[in-house]
């Protein structure tokens, strides 16, 4: 009796790894959907933008309107990410945080 209890186990267990599987790819997929969602969302912001707002993001209402012509699945906002990092040169960040408003004091520590 133990050895069909056996072997019903382990032929459940592929099963249950595809079923598994499966599962997580659905909920990774919604996850994904439910971010363009709150993206496409937050995008239609810059459509309340005038032309002059924009060209100071660096876009144009004609690229936020393509952006929107994706698919509804799609984000937007990574499209104008895209062009925006295109035209931008790489900027180099000497530090992370703010600027210090403490001035720095040439050869103070000298004197000490």
């Amino acid at each position: 009796m133990t050895s069909h209890v056996e072997a019903c186990k382990s032929a459940a267990e592929p099963f249950g790894r595809v079923i598994f599987a499966a599962a997580a790819l659905v909920t990774m997929r919604l996850r994904q959907l439910a971010v363009a969602f709150r993206h496409r969302h937050d995008a239609a912001v810059l459509l309340n933008l005038d032309d002059r707002m924009l060209a100071d993001i660096g876009l144009s209402r004609r690229e936020v309107r393509q952006a929107f012509d994706e698919p509804v699945w799609r984000d937007p906002t990574q499209l104008l990410v895209d062009r925006l990092a295109r035209r931008r040169p790489a900027r180099l960040v000497k530090t992370p945080g703010a600027p210090s408003i403490v001035p720095e004091v040439r050869g103070a520590a000298r004197r000490s």
